[in-house]
């Protein structure tokens, strides 16, 4: 399962379970006045009140295990879109560094008098006018005959980096998922619990 899809399965989960954590406290809170309103409470409400604490404790544990579950998935998100995010900004920085190179050999070629394609002397304007207009002062005193291709591509594009949330959405989420299980099926293994209890008593 990728982290993208476990996140958002957990993450549900999650707020199931907590819903149904806040409706059995309240729960619990009302049985508690019921067993303080009623002549031997305890007594009475004493199945009901058994059932309804294994409920809680089924129903927090499930919710604590899928918690912890969603705070590792976090936490390796974050990891890997930093990392994919460290990276892209490593090849900007790289590519800067490469055009940079390649205005310098432009402004270079042009003060020496030599020809060079319009897209490149564009580049170095668009880079710095004043450093265009030096060389081209220096290329009337230095005129030379040589010819040069253009440093950059035709078909050269901007590119496109992904979003690093998206990168990271798309490794793998780490092994030991908690087992999916309904809140239904949680509160049904804790009602045959409650039984089993029960009858021992």
């Amino acid at each position: 399962m990728k982290i993208g899809e476990a996140r958002q399965l957990y993450s549900g989960k999650i707020h199931e379970y907590q819903n149904q954590k806040r409706s059995l406290s309240m729960q619990k809170k009302e049985l508690e006045e019921k067993i303080k309103l009623t002549e031997n409470g305890k007594e009475v409400y004493a199945d009901e009140a058994v059932s309804l604490e294994l409920s809680y404790e089924a129903v927090s544990k499930k919710y604590d295990e899928y918690h912890n579950y969603m705070e590792q998935l976090m936490e390796m998100h974050s990891a890997y879109a930093n990392l994919e995010s460290t990276k892209q900004q490593t090849e900007a920085m790289k590519e800067e560094a490469q055009d940079l190179a390649k205005i310098m050999e432009v402004a270079r070629r042009i003060a020496k008098g030599a020809k060079v394609p319009g897209k490149d002397e564009q580049k170095l304007m668009e880079y710095s006018m004043e450093m265009y207009q030096a060389a081209k002062s220096m290329a009337m005193m230095n005129e030379q005959k040589e010819k040069y291709k253009s440093l950059w591509k035709d078909d050269e594009a901007p590119k496109e980096n992904p979003d690093p949330r998206e990168v990271a959405d798309g490794h793998e989420a780490p092994a030991g998922e908690p087992e999916v299980q309904n809140v239904s099926d949680t509160m049904a293994a804790a009602a045959a619990s409650a039984g089993v209890t029960a009858e021992q008593g």
